[in-house]
């Protein structure tokens, strides 16, 4: 059995560090969560978070150049889904951890 308490952090880590997307560097604390953890639920969040963070990446590059043509409307259509998809699956992490939360219209590569 695993530890629900535990689930839950390693779980929310994995989905908040897109919070950090900017730095770049936010891919690594799911990447690190995926390796480190032997949690199957923590381990399918993971991979889903660093999907998103690849989706989130690549509709950056086509949202931030659209944005000028459209005064800011793509990039603020973009973050808000960035933010609410991610509140989405935090809230979903603590209501149920023992499920794992799949992001809705990305692509999974992993």
């Amino acid at each position: 059995m695993y530890d629900s308490d535990k689930r839950k952090l390693l779980s929310l880590v994995c989905h908040g560090a897109i919070f950090f997307s900017t730095l770049g560097l936010s891919i690594g604390a799911p990447i690190a969560v995926l390796l480190v953890s032997d949690d199957p639920v923590v381990k399918e969040n993971a991979t889903e978070a660093i999907n998103f963070h690849l989706n989130v990446w690549a509709c950056a590059l086509i949202l931030v150049p659209l944005s000028f043509l459209t005064l800011g409307l793509a990039g603020l259509i973009g973050f808000v889904l960035h933010w609410g998809l991610t509140i989405m699956a935090i809230l979903h992490v603590l209501e149920n951890p023992n499920q794992p939360y799949r992001y809705p219209f990305i692509f999974r590569i992993f």
